[in-house]
């Protein structure tokens, strides 16, 4: 309940700061092609369940039926204006909304497209039994998924091979140790995160260290090794494809 609390308050203020901001980009996104400022996307929630999510569309119209879900810094969708909005994350702001009608939270795991929740493992499937958030662990700790997936013949195999078997993991260290406090921390290091990565994740650090983090956990936070392919949490396999049979 005090969760729930925090959420609507905060988001409700944060609706509030920021619209200063919010309220010319969106018209910048309309004014370049004359269509809305939002693309509203289909996300898996808690207990499975479908929800609509508000982002700020960074993309041209209708970018989704390329069937590409994962997203490269140098995606040709991703307009002039949208370059803007994904280098300080005004696409999440938007997102505040599902906040204050409480489809989601400020910090829980990031939601997912039913394409992969549907790969998800049995260990993965308990991603699921919170609300999705704004942003958390692994939000500061991948900030830069854009960059990973730069120049990755396919994204979402790239996603799924170096960048959800981490994701995940956080995610679910998060939901064994979710508390308000944690919460607070972790929206904080998330500003800081557009403002300074190194220094975000030098303060994630102490805050692994604190909830006694494995040493393998330790090391991702610190991203200071190249990520290369695992399995997902649950996993043997490095997954190798999106359909029936993923580890194929």
């Amino acid at each position: 309940m005090l969760k729930r609390v925090f959420d609507f308050v905060a988001s409700g203020v944060g609706l509030v700061l920021a619209s200063p901001v919010l309220l010319p980009v969106m018209f910048l996104v309309w004014r370049q092609d004359g269509h809305s400022p939002f693309y509203v996307a289909m996300r898996v929630g808690k207990n499975d369940r479908p929800f609509k999510m508000v982002k700020l569309r960074s993309m041209v119209i209708n970018a989704d039926k390329s069937g590409v879900d994962s997203t490269g810094a140098n995606d040709n969708r991703i307009t002039a204006v949208g370059q803007f909005i994904r280098r300080y994350k005004l696409d999440e702001l938007t997102q505040l909304w599902n906040v204050f009608k409480g489809d989601m939270s400020l910090v829980g795991p990031r939601p997912n497209v039913k394409r992969e929740t549907d790969l998800y493992t049995p260990v993965e499937r308990k991603l699921l039994s919170v609300k999705p958030g704004i942003t958390d662990i692994s939000s500061i700790v991948f900030s830069d998924e854009g960059d990973i997936l730069k120049d990755q013949s396919d994204p979402d195999i790239a996603y799924n091979q170096l960048i959800r078997p981490g994701k995940s993991m956080l995610g679910l260290l998060y939901i064994e140790n979710r508390s308000l406090w944690l919460d607070i921390k972790l929206c904080f290091l998330t500003v800081i995160a557009v403002l300074s990565r190194e220094k975000a994740l030098a303060g994630l650090q102490g805050i692994l260290q604190a909830i006694n983090a494995p040493a393998d956990v330790l090391l991702l936070a610190r991203r200071k090794q190249a990520l290369v392919p695992r399995p997902p949490p649950g996993g043997d396999r490095i997954v190798t494809s999106r359909d029936g049979n993923p580890f194929a």
